[in-house]
């Protein structure tokens, strides 16, 4: 499969030799990211080294939050960052809680669409994945890669966690895209946040974090780069 810490070298070379790099080099390398982001559903089963999880972690820690929502960063940090490896008693624990969640969600959607028969057009598609996912015993992201890196934000008021996780998992995502490695997105994890006993297992108190989640390793199989309209196509400009 070649040498898989290859891009490591790239990466770790380009940082040295930044303070040379003009701003038409940086431009070209941050597009080049971007369009290579996507989105992996199946890894290889080596495991990253440790710095590239942390290179990772601080992406995320960097990015954006609601300091006003929380009343700033005060002795406690706003974000927290749990790493879950393949075959540990956490990601059983883990898996087979957010298994029962899904099972609970596929009835939760049936009795809606039982009781909105115009809501099943909607829903459909999210229904039919729900199914797949039972049918399959496993949820993806979960134990299907090295890693399952759950992200807890600080609530507050008004309620924009989400929001910013949301930038939290984006900054990730293009660090594990300038390491070279694969990416998923566990959206699932949201569902999680008031859930007792998976809380117990990250060991932060009930309700007062929002989650999210994501699945890190080297993707078994590269990924054209993404496809999108010409930026003319979808904007406008006002005056």
């Amino acid at each position: 499969m070649g040498n898989l810490h290859e891009p490591v070298r790239q990466i770790s070379s380009s940082v040295e030799n930044m303070c040379t790099i003009t701003v038409v080099q940086k431009n070209e390398i941050l597009d080049e990211i971007l369009t290579s982001r996507r989105s992996n559903r199946m890894f290889h089963p080596e495991v990253p080294p440790d710095d590239m999880i942390r290179g990772i972690i601080r992406a995320g820690l960097l990015a954006p939050f609601a300091a006003a929502a929380i009343g700033g960063t005060g002795k406690e940090y706003f974000r927290q960052f749990f790493v879950i490896k393949n075959g540990s008693n956490s990601m059983a624990e883990a898996s087979k809680l957010v298994m029962s969640k899904i099972h609970r969600m596929v009835e939760s959607v049936e009795e809606d669409m039982n009781n909105n028969p115009e809501l099943k057009k909607s829903v459909d598609t999210f229904a039919k994945r729900l199914d797949m996912i039972t049918s399959s015993g496993k949820v993806p992201g979960i134990g299907t890669a090295p890693y399952y890196i759950v992200v807890a934000e600080l609530r507050g008021y008004p309620s924009v966690e989400r929001q910013s996780l949301a930038h939290c998992l984006e900054n990730m995502w293009l660090k594990a895209t300038a390491l070279g490695l694969g990416f998923q997105l566990v959206s699932v994890t949201s569902e999680m946040s008031d859930d007792k006993k998976f809380c117990d297992i990250l060991g932060v108190p009930l309700g007062k974090y929002e989650l999210m989640g994501c699945a890190v390793g080297y993707a078994q199989t590269p990924l054209p780069p993404s496809v999108r309209p010409p930026v003319n196509d979808v904007t406008k400009w006002l005056t």
